[in-house]
């Protein structure tokens, strides 16, 4: 009598992947590579049934001759003979969203890597999923191979979430630590970046803190139970960051991280996306190139780090799976680990909580110059901590001059920015990073 493998007679679940490139190959492949593994963990087969991309003569170096091919992913979407519908298309609008509308109102359990689309529709998803008894799985949208969506979901959900962290675009630290490991300047690592194809079509999206913004919107709905709000999120990217600051930074005991930030206060939701100044010894000040990483901090737990690749073909395929196989157990939970309709709207905040700042200044060589500084300062309500001067350009008598003030509000460093230029004694505009406790 031969042995039955696990699952062999159960019904398998039917995919529909939508999207071929390097994510919807990379699923391609750990299905076909570990067919009996998947079916031994989820109790039943996982079977891909059907496939979309817009290019259907490229080569992909995977076979799909099994698969029956849709041009359009909407056709896609409500085949009969699929039971989730994976979307790796990417976009916030157009034929991604139609398709997995299309997906949630035919039956179809979904499966997504789209972190701009459950950024700003998230909710509206969320809410079609539950009226039609679905899903939208979303574990890749977010940091890659990191499981993060899991972890805040399922094995932290008994607490209460005081604060979310993390350097979440890969691309970003990988140019600020290029920079600070090659002493290069921002222009000359960007197009580095551009050249190895680590870049956005838009780079903008990268370093513009578009793409970090996405993922930081659906974490803070996940930690505080709100609707996704992409669109109160400050964001500022990585762009007018210099070589200097970095090595002045250094100087100081700080790296400079592209770090989103959110936090519950009594005025609302703080979320934040922008260039700061973290110790160069804590987890996030050794990240190094293009690893994403996230801290959660819950009022039982206390702090937890999470670290690992947040891009490429492997961890984002991973992170799919792992959504595939949730379903396969028949595993069925709220999107953002409560109903839908349950969310509240937040009360968007602009970011209040004092933090220390470091000010890069251009001081001109005149009489008073710095005393002048230090009484726009005072006069703010900011105390100095530390102050660092460096010598005189000999061609143009500037001094550069570093400060780390104590803490202090992003009200009273923003009146503070806007006066300086005024005292005549400051060559150029002023720069400041948030310094962030971590």
């Amino acid at each position: 009598m031969t042995a039955q493998k696990p699952g062999q007679n159960a019904s398998p679940l039917r995919l529909g992947i939508a999207g071929l490139g390097t994510v919807g190959t990379g699923t391609v492949k750990i299905i076909q590579k570990h067919a009996d593994m998947l079916a031994a963990r989820a109790g039943r087969p996982v079977a891909i049934t059907a496939v979309s991309a817009r290019d259907r003569m490229k080569n992909r170096d995977i076979d799909l001759s099994a698969y029956a091919w849709e041009e359009d992913a909407r056709a896609l979407a409500v085949r009969d003979d699929i039971d989730v519908f994976v979307e790796l298309i990417g976009g916030d609008e157009g034929i991604a969203r139609e398709a997995v509308t299309a997906a949630l109102r035919a039956g179809k359990d979904v499966v997504t890597a789209n972190k701009a689309l459950l950024a700003i529709h998230g909710q509206e998803l969320a809410e079609l999923a539950e009226d039609n008894g679905r899903v939208i799985r979303f574990e890749a949208a977010v940091a890659g191979g990191i499981p993060i969506i899991k972890t805040m979901t399922e094995s932290l959900a008994g607490n209460e979430i005081r604060r979310v962290m993390g350097v979440m675009n890969g691309t970003c630290n990988y140019i600020l630590t290029r920079m600070e490991n090659g002493g290069l300047p921002y222009e000359a690592v960007f197009e580095e970046a551009r050249q190895l194809g680590y870049l956005e079509a838009d780079p903008t999206l990268d370093v513009g803190g578009i793409d970090a913004s996405h993922k930081l919107a659906i974490l803070s709905a996940i930690a505080f139970g709100t609707r996704p709000s992409f669109d109160a999120v400050e964001i500022e990217g990585i762009e007018r960051v210099s070589i200097d600051d970095i090595r002045r930074a250094a100087d100081m005991g700080y790296r400079i991280k592209l770090l989103g930030v959110a936090q519950m206060t009594a005025r609302g939701l703080e979320q934040r996306m922008s260039p700061c100044l973290v110790p160069a010894d804590s987890p996030l000040g050794q990240l190094q190139g293009g690893t994403n990483m996230v801290v959660v901090e819950g009022d039982a737990v206390g702090q937890v780090v999470l670290r690992g690749a947040g891009a490429g073909e492997g961890p984002t395929a991973s992170a799919v799976m792992s959504d595939v196989l949730e379903i396969a157990r028949g595993v069925r939970m709220p999107s953002f680990g409560q109903p839908a309709r349950d969310l509240v709207a937040p009360q968007a905040a602009r970011t209040a909580v004092p933090a220390a700042y470091y000010i890069r200044l251009q001081l001109t060589d005149k009489p008073g110059a710095l005393a002048k500084v230090a009484a726009i300062l005072g006069d703010a309500g900011i105390s100095i901590d530390r102050m660092r001067q460096y010598g005189h350009s000999e061609t143009a008598g500037i001094a550069p001059v570093l400060i780390v003030t104590h803490k202090t509000t992003p009200e009273a460093i923003d009146h503070a920015m806007e006066t300086l230029p005024r005292t005549g004694v400051i060559d150029g505009e002023p720069v400041e990073l948030r310094i962030e406790e971590v």
